[in-house]
């Protein structure tokens, strides 16, 4: 292997433990990389095979904690429609101070 590929590789996989701080999963991390830093999915996903292999028992915490702090689907979209709730419930109040309904402006 040559010294750019070896190198290449090496950033690589300095850019898949910067996912890992974020607690991005394999998947997160393979699109991130693709769409911010042009590194082919394929070359994220056998890195990141590679240091599973070389860190068996990290990567077995890791999973078992992403698994245990992903939300499910229903649980997200609560959490979404209740953030949307109360920000049209805050700014509410802004428009009643304006003098104006909340339903004219969206018009």
């Amino acid at each position: 292997m040559s010294d750019s590929s070896a190198s290449y590789i090496h950033m690589v996989q300095h850019l898949i433990e910067k996912c890992l701080i974020f607690h991005m999963t394999k998947e997160e991390c393979m699109e991130a990389l693709s769409k911010h830093a042009n590194i082919k999915p394929v070359i994220t996903s056998t890195v990141w095979n590679e240091l599973e292999k070389e860190n068996k028992e990290f990567f077995e915490s890791y999973t078992q904690s992403q698994n245990k702090d992903r939300m499910t689907e229903a649980e997200t979209s609560a959490m979404i429609q209740k953030m949307i709730s109360n920000h049209d419930h805050d700014h509410s109040k802004d428009y009643e101070e304006v003098g104006c309904s909340k339903d004219s402006d969206r018009e």
